[in-house]
């Protein structure tokens, strides 16, 4: 899993937080905290895409699959080992 900082890293970098002292942890749901937008949604699912070189389908376009940090490195090692 050494792709998990790297997963962590580009969510932090492009949430919408105002407060620098907020933080969450790999469980945290940042779609609830209010954290995201449509773009950032958007983004993400390019993000996985190009970094891991492998495409995303409609039925995995589930928000569970990328809500929390947890739940996206589920669905990248499924993924990669389906590939």
């Amino acid at each position: 899993m050494e792709f998990k900082n790297e997963i962590r890293e580009f969510i932090g970098e492009n949430l919408l937080i105002d407060d620098e002292n907020v933080t969450f942890t790999d469980d945290d749901n940042y779609f609830q905290m209010g954290f995201v937008n449509s773009l950032f949604a958007m983004k993400l699912v390019d993000f996985v895409e190009q970094k891991f070189d492998f495409e995303i389908e409609n039925d995995e376009l589930d928000i569970k699959n990328f809500s929390t940090i947890n739940n996206l490195v589920e669905l990248i090692q499924k993924k990669l080992k389906n590939k």
